[in-house]
């Protein structure tokens, strides 16, 4: 008797219908593969690049603006350094303009570390 056992769909030995059998695995475990790859992609797309989006468009607006507000701090304290220069002089117009910006900066840090603990 040979090993040689013919199937009953194909007529075909056995070997080939193990093969068949062995392909068709591959191929539904390919379909699930591919299955679950886009469905991450989808969840990805759909709850995760809408809110980096948003933050990234916040990050951006954010830092304009305080490039902005920098900028129009530079030119109010350089305007206030030429009022006051013709007021009391330059050096205690130096003074007084770095005493306001310190001040702010102090205010600023207490507000922060205030609103920082519970």
């Amino acid at each position: 008797m040979s090993d040689d056992v013919s199937s009953p769909e194909t007529g075909g030995s056995r070997d080939d219908f193990v093969t068949r059998i062995i392909d068709q695995l591959l191929d539904l475990l390919q379909t699930a593969r591919d299955w679950v790859r886009q469905e991450a992609e989808a969840a990805v797309k759909e709850k995760i690049v809408p809110p980096l989006q948003k933050l990234g468009l916040a990050v951006a607006s954010g830092f304009a603006a305080a490039s902005l507000l920098v900028i129009g701090l530079l030119f109010i304290a350089v305007a206030a350094m030429v009022y006051l220069a013709q007021m009391v002089g330059v050096p205690l117009a130096f003074f007084i303009v770095g005493a306001v910006f310190v001040t702010g900066a102090a205010i600023f840090t207490a507000v922060k570390v205030r609103s920082m603990q519970p």
